[in-house]
């Protein structure tokens, strides 16, 4: 029986004779021996991520980069970034420069890795190759791999065989016991050859994840792997054990997909005699039907969500949460605070929904956190290079922003929060079945006196000394109506805003006046002025408006 049993600080491996693979313990094997791979606790704690540049940085991997990164600034160790382009086909520099730009987006710093080097590169797998051999060539040399000249048809045959019989289909082990002569004749033949890994035959493995908890394997179940490809490309799981051991990974953090992996590289660490890291491999995030977030789920990728208008800093927030809290009903969190806050034995087990709703609104909360002055300058260039406004500050722009930013969750949101204010839908707000109870309650009449206010010029007076100014007019004004309240304030709103609902009435429509005056809007905008709007209110049909449904959709259809 072997176990690996987790201790502390570091994992022990336990190794017993039986194990051994016939050759191997014939040759390189002592009866009883043991190996003990430890380091001492005050180790500092060094942590990586490691993407392939194949395409997009997904939400999942962010996460994953945030919880190494918050692992390692809490314990104030290294964050390590490690590119893994052992896949030469589908690795692109392209790919590598997007997930580089995303991570520095998202304020994940890395300590080592590319431009910045570091004392244990190279940070690319493509350019460690010589390492790698160098260790394949150590473990051809103590026994602990083979060569396998094993055609594909060969082990094609084999999987065939185990499916009749019902078992795993794992390698045969037909070139683990060659002899020297055997093996010479093949290498003579030019014919190509694999180097797998000698798997004990019997046994478990045992590991105590930081997360999921004791976690364990039949070694039986595994075979003889291959670690060197018959083109001289290393596999995956061979690569990543000697990059973590040469590179004094403490905590391999990573996602839960990767725990069958484990089993490979733990054996790979004990026979090279590295030091084991300690393991914590993260949930899935899930869509909200439970099933692996994709692409077909929508927005997946941190580069999508930044170009839909989404900050960094609630990206960060939201992500921490899925699968990780501090005890406490606080959601809102600046990465300062997380770093603070962050550990990994409150990293939940179970996977997390992706909840795109509970992300627009905690982006609403992060931009409305912003300085005020960080706040107008993102939205006021945004209305601008949206050809909403001919310039990007000024009065106006601060008064918009105060305005409208509670209707904000993202940047992007600013774009219709404005439009609508400039804009004038009298006539579809008029003509619509809850528009229908406001024309009932005798509009028309307070139409009229609204109008002849405008032409005395006492409105305009009103609007021009501002806020105080307005609603001491609104309030004359119910008086000579003997009006008050909402019979008062939705008929104001809507021959003012041409709308049944939005922000303060009176900021809003003092907002207009200026627009209107100081040619701040652009001309592309759709903005209709407080003269346009008043031009619009005389030419109303009211006595078409205040008959039935039907003559109100047929209004409705002469209007627009």
């Amino acid at each position: 029986m072997a176990t690996l049993v987790a201790g502390t600080p570091w994992m022990r491996i336990r190794v017993f004779h039986e194990l051994a693979p016939p050759f191997l313990f014939r040759r390189h094997f002592r009866r009883n021996s043991s190996v003990r791979a430890s380091i001492d606790s005050d180790v500092p704690v060094r942590v990586r991520f490691a993407p392939s540049p194949t395409g997009n940085l997904h939400v999942g991997g962010a996460r994953t980069a945030l919880f190494n990164y918050l692992f390692a600034r809490s314990k104030g160790g290294k964050f390590v970034l490690r590119i893994e382009d052992t896949d030469l086909e589908r690795s692109t520099r392209e790919s590598e420069e997007a997930v580089l730009r995303d991570l520095a987006w998202l304020g994940l710093d890395w300590d080592e890795g590319p431009g910045v080097g570091g004392d244990y590169g190279p940070c690319r797998q493509s350019e460690r190759n010589s390492m790698y051999k160098q260790y394949a060539e150590k473990l051809l040399e103590s026994g602990q791999i083979y060569r396998c000249f094993c055609s594909n048809e060969e082990l094609e045959k084999m999987k065939e065989i185990a499916e009749l019989k019902k078992l795993p289909p794992v390698y045969s082990g037909k070139w683990a016991t060659a002899t020297d002569e055997e093996v010479q004749e093949e290498l003579a033949k030019g014919t190509p050859y694999t180097y797998r890994f000698c798997v004990p035959k019997e046994g478990s493995l045992k590991i105590k994840d930081l997360i999921r908890g004791e976690v364990s394997w039949k070694l039986d179940t595994l075979g003889d792997f291959v670690i060197m490809r018959s083109n001289g490309q290393p596999v995956y799981n061979f690569c990543v054990t000697v990059d973590d051991a040469t590179m004094a990974i403490s905590h391999v953090i990573r996602a839960e997909e990767h725990l069958p992996n484990t089993l490979r590289q733990a054996l790979i660490y004990k026979a090279l005699g590295f030091p084991m890291p300690f393991f914590a491999h993260v949930s899935l995030i899930l869509a909200p039907d439970r099933s692996k977030l994709s692409k077909r789920h929508g927005a997946t990728s941190v580069g999508q969500f930044r170009e839909m208008g989404y900050l960094p800093q609630a990206m960060v927030n939201y992500l921490a949460l899925l699968g990780w809290g501090d005890g406490t009903e606080n959601e809102f969190f600046t990465i300062e605070q997380l770093v603070e806050k962050f550990s990994i034995g409150r990293v939940n087990k179970s996977g997390a929904v992706f909840d795109s709703t509970k992300l627009r609104w905690m982006n609403g909360q992060h931009l409305r956190a912003l300085p005020f002055e960080e706040l107008t300058k993102l939205i006021g260039e945004r209305w601008k290079s949206y050809g909403l406004l001919t310039e990007s500050e000024g009065p106006f722009i601060d008064e918009a922003v105060q305005l409208l930013k509670d209707g904000i969750d993202l940047v992007t949101d600013s774009d219709t929060a404005l439009s609508n204010l400039l804009s004038y839908p009298v006539h579809a707000t008029l003509t619509s079945p809850e528009g229908r109870s406001v024309v009932e309650d005798k509009l028309s009449e307070v139409s009229a006196s609204f109008l002849a206010a405008y032409d005395s010029g006492e409105l305009l007076g009103a609007l021009e000394e501002g806020h105080a100014a307005w609603q001491k007019w609104v309030k004359g004004f119910g008086k000579t109506l003997r009006r008050k309240g909402k019979s008062l304030f939705m008929p104001l709103r809507v021959l003012l805003t041409g709308k049944l609902h939005g922000p303060d009435m009176g900021s809003s429509v003092i907002l207009i006046y200026k627009a209107g005056n100081h040619g701040v809007v652009a001309p592309q905008a759709g903005f209709v002025t407080l003269r346009e709007r008043f031009k619009t209110l005389r030419q109303l049909d009211w006595e078409a408006l205040n008959q039935d449904h039907p003559a109100l959709e047929s209004a409705a259809t002469v209007s627009t």
